[in-house]
């Protein structure tokens, strides 16, 4: 991972690692004319899995925001590189936190779906920060611009990991950590192979699947 981060990214690497079908808006489209205003802005779920299966616990330990005894469930698969994941992470779970998480009423999991390596640096970075990891996410979605389309990822990481804390030796241990690498990669295949993951970001509410950006007041 630390090395490939000095190659240039894909052409076309931003459009792969999200989706941009647009789905919650074509559903809004689909509701019954004389549906209630509100109702008519909800998405149909794509799908439903085992609550139980979903949250068994996968090969890292969960992050999570909010009380383990909230009444909903988000878990959310991301990919560090994606533009709606970011969207979503920075225009609109500050307000799902605010209202619902810290309230008691919701509590979210992130789980890493990377489809690039610069998006596994992404996470392994995050992780490496261990307590800090949503803080790590935060900084990482809110200069996405900075270091997942440039040509050395590598340097400007460095600066972005620096500033949490990390030193160079830190930094390139933590990105040549292959069991770290291995496990990453393994949450992905989970989500792919068990839960029909297949674009970012997915989000399964109390099990329920939405595939796409939703946003405050769809969610």
């Amino acid at each position: 991972v630390l090395a490939s981060l000095m190659a240039a990214p894909a052409a076309a690497f931003l459009l792969s690692a999200c989706s941009d079908s647009g789905q919650s808006q074509a559903q809004a489209q689909d509701a019954p004319a004389d549906a209630a205003a509100p109702a008519a802005n909800v998405p149909a779920a794509s799908g439903t899995v085992d609550m139980a299966k979903l949250l068994e616990e996968g090969s890292l330990p969960e992050k999570t925001l909010g009380e383990a005894d909230a009444p909903v469930t988000i878990v959310e698969y991301a990919s560090m590189t994606c533009g709606h994941c970011a969207n979503f992470h920075n225009n609109t779970l500050p307000t799902i936190k605010t209202n619902y998480i810290d309230t008691g009423k919701a509590r979210i999991i992130m789980r890493e779906f990377p489809f690039d390596p610069r998006a596994e640096a992404g996470f392994m970075l995050a992780r490496c920060a261990d307590t800090k990891y949503f803080a790590m996410i935060d900084v990482l979605f809110k200069q996405q611009q900075s270091w997942a389309g440039v040509e050395n990822a590598r340097e400007a990481l460095l600066q972005i990991a620096r500033l949490a804390g990390f030193s160079q030796e830190s930094f390139e241990a933590c990105l040549t950590d292959q069991a770290l690498l291995e496990n990453v990669r393994a949450v992905r295949t989970r989500g792919a192979n068990d839960f029909g993951v297949d674009a970012t970001p997915t989000f399964f509410i109390n099990g329920n699947k939405y595939s796409g950006a939703l946003s405050v007041d769809e969610m």
